[in-house]
Formats: C-alpha cells, structure tokens, sequence
C-alpha cells in the first residue's frame, strides 16, 4: 500500500515536481455528475500522479480539481461551488478554496483560493487550465472542452 503519511519536505518536492501526461489519450471534461481520473508521471516516470475533475450531480457550479501522488495522496484539491470548510482550527474557509497537503493533517486546511493563481472561478474550463499550472503539468493530458463548461 502506498505511504499515505509524507513529511511536508516530501510533499513540498511531489507538489513542484513536473508532472507529464501518459500517453495520447483524450479525455472529455466531465458532464455533470461525472469524473475523471487522469494519470500524470514526473519525467523520470518514478512518481505517479493522478488529475481528478468532478462535477456535481444536482449543483452544476460544484466542481472539484484534485492532485493526487502515490495513488491516495491528496497534495492539492480546489473545490468549486461548495460549502465552506471548517479547518482544524475552527476556521471556516468560504467557497472556492483550495486544500494543501500539510504534515500531520493531510489535505483537512483549506485556504481562501489565491487570485493571483486563478483569475475567475465561475470560469470552470480556465481554473482548470490554471490548476494544471499550478500544480505544474508541464504536458497536461488532452481534456476536451464540453458544451456545459
């Protein structure tokens, strides 16, 4: 089974590693209430990764990006269109946010989304677009744009 637990050292390198898609397949951008689960490597191909994009079924503007490593290791997840979340803390974090992996927490602290990261959220096809980048898929896979982005 894959070490879910990382030092945040380990999680820090998986997060700006270059990640590559693996092959030529084309993907279509999920349709509501449809995934995705698109494999990336590093350019070595010693790590895998996986890009995630989920949409919610009855809310259409809930959509969620997500980085995986080593299969089940969430390193980032933007949720889109959502509740806010409560971190450990007590804090509550509004809608859009985005989670980063941290040492001892996993992916349970949210962050407010940085703007200067990601320039419109209502824009699903663009944010993800900018997640790749911010999760530095230098060679994203081919994700098709549908009718309902």
């Amino acid at each position: 089974m894959a070490e879910v637990n990382l030092t945040q050292a380990e999680a820090d390198a998986l997060m700006v590693m270059e990640k590559h898609r693996v092959d030529e397949t084309r993907y279509s951008y999920p349709n509501p209430g449809e995934f995705i689960a698109v494999p990336l490597n590093s350019p070595d191909k010693r790590e895998e990764f996986i890009l995630d994009v989920r949409r919610g079924r009855i809310d259409l503007r809930k959509v969620t990006h997500q980085n995986r490593a080593r299969a089940v290791v969430v390193l980032v997840r933007l949720d889109l269109g959502g509740p806010a979340h409560r971190n450990p803390d007590g804090e509550d974090v509004g809608c859009p946010h985005l989670h980063i992996y941290r040492e001892g927490f996993a992916d349970k602290w949210a962050i407010p989304i940085p703007r200067d990261k990601f320039s419109d959220a209502s824009d699903l096809w663009r944010t993800l677009q900018e997640f790749m980048t911010y999760c530095n898929v230098t060679k994203p896979p081919t994700i098709d744009k549908v009718l309902f982005v």
